[in-house]
């Protein structure tokens, strides 16, 4: 079966098979248990156990099954839906959440509808693939992608990092790239328990060599969570890495807290 990856040795297409991904030239990498790929070569991984761990990856599919995020994914269908593409890249897809939302409503529309998703986190992908078995998964980095020159119509990059070369390379002309980012006030009421002196998100309407803007679309709504729910927050965040301790222990005294989710989708065509 034809794929959306190309070989990331020779960078010839790749043919899914069974339990295998092979290319012309002989290169083969096998499909894990789960469904995922590996595609990224040793000379490109830069430590032992790469991109989000198992505590992370579990703590955002729990919090993201349940739709604590859910407005945001209806509002990246929304506009997925009105451009109609045939081929979506998920770059940095995390465990899935919005790749499967994304390839569910736009499958429906076009039965030929394809999409595939790279991350660097191998127990998020375990999770993406699990999801949804009609997307392709692949471990990669986002600044070398296993994907062909213009093979893609829709590129998706929420919270990820920003691979402005890679994303020129592989988004056709006239399509569509939709840019996650946090708003001012995203998570503000965490980061008044977490921090002393909380700063906003700054917001910067930056264009990029190559896209065209179209819109900047905001996705803002609170939400009611408990101390379960405010503990999976907490642990799919950076600020995990970074709080200090007097502020953990007053998050994990509270039984409830409101917090503002606050996105900005921006929103490029590929000129």
């Amino acid at each position: 079966m034809d794929s959306l990856f190309r070989c990331p040795v020779c960078a010839a297409p790749l043919d899914r098979g069974e339990r295998a991904y092979t290319c012309p030239s002989g290169h083969c990498y096998d499909i894990a248990r789960e469904g995922y790929v590996n595609l990224l070569p040793a000379n490109r991984k830069h430590s032992r156990n790469p991109g989000d761990d198992r505590e992370m990856a579990a703590a955002r599919t729990r919090f993201l099954e349940v739709g604590h995020y859910e407005p945001l994914r209806r509002a990246l269908c929304a506009l997925a839906l009105a451009r109609g593409p045939e081929t979506l890249l998920d770059s940095g897809c995390g465990e899935g959440y919005y790749t499967a939302g994304l390839s569910t409503a736009l499958g429906e529309k076009n039965p030929c509808f394809r999409a595939a998703g790279v991350d660097l986190s191998r127990p998020a992908l375990k999770k993406a693939a699990r999801r949804d078995k009609q997307v392709e998964f692949a471990v990669a980095s986002v600044y070398h992608l296993p994907v062909a020159d213009r093979a893609a119509d829709l590129l998706l990059n929420c919270f990820s990092p920003l691979a402005l070369e890679e994303f020129r390379r592989v988004l056709r002309p006239g399509g569509t790239y939709l840019y996650v980012v946090p708003g001012a006030k995203h998570l503000w009421e965490l980061k008044q328990v977490l921090y002393d002196a909380p700063y906003t998100n700054p917001e910067e309407n930056t264009p990029y060599e190559g896209f065209v803007y179209e819109d900047v679309v905001p996705v803002e709504f609170t939400l009611a969570l408990d101390t379960a729910a405010l503990s999976d927050l907490f642990h799919m965040t950076p600020y995990y890495w970074k709080t200090p301790k007097a502020g953990v222990e007053r998050l994990n005294a509270l039984e409830r807290l409101d917090v503002t989710a606050a996105f900005r989708i921006h929103v490029f065509r590929r000129r």
